[in-house]
C-alpha cells in the first residue's frame, strides 16, 4: 500500500523543492542588487539518517543546488565499534542562517522530505 503513495510523495517533495529554489534565489538576489549585505555564513555539521549512499548523495546535491547553500563534504560514520548503525555527516556552509541549531532544524525538514519521497515506507521518525 505504502508503493501506490510514493508518486504523489515524490511529485510533492519536487514541487516544494522547486519552491524552496525560487525562494532562495530571490533571496540572494535581493542580496547581491542591494547595498546592504544580509547573509550570515555559517558551516553546520548535520548528521544525516540516510542509509546508503544513493540518499547521501541525493541529499549533497540538493543541498547544493539551493542557492545560499553548498554541501562542502561527506563523511562516513562506521558506528560498529560502539553498536549504533552506520551513518553520514554532512558538513553544510549556510549563508542566511546565524544559528547552528536552526540551520541543522531547516536541513532536517529538507532531509526528512527527501526521505519521504524516495523511501517506500517514507521517511523515518
Amino acid at each position: 500500500m505504502k508503493w501506490m503513495t510514493w508518486l504523489p510523495r515524490f511529485v510533492g517533495f519536487l514541487l516544494w523543492f522547486a519552491r524552496e529554489v525560487l525562494v532562495s534565489n530571490l533571496t540572494v538576489m535581493h542580496d547581491v542588487f542591494t547595498v546592504q549585505q544580509r547573509s550570515s555564513p555559517i558551516v553546520v555539521r548535520f548528521r544525516s539518517r540516510c542509509r546508503n549512499e544513493f540518499e547521501t548523495a541525493t541529499l549533497a546535491v540538493l543541498i547544493s543546488l539551493t542557492p545560499g547553500t553548498l554541501t562542502l563534504a561527506t563523511v562516513f560514520r562506521d558506528g560498529h565499534e560502539d553498536g549504533r548503525p552506520p551513518d553520514y555527516d554532512l558538513y553544510v556552509h549556510v549563508m542566511y542562517d546565524d544559528d547552528p541549531d536552526s540551520a541543522r532544524r531547516r536541513l532536517r525538514e529538507f532531509e526528512a522530505r527527501l526521505l519521504r519521497a524516495v523511501r517506500a515506507e517514507g521517511a523515518p521518525p
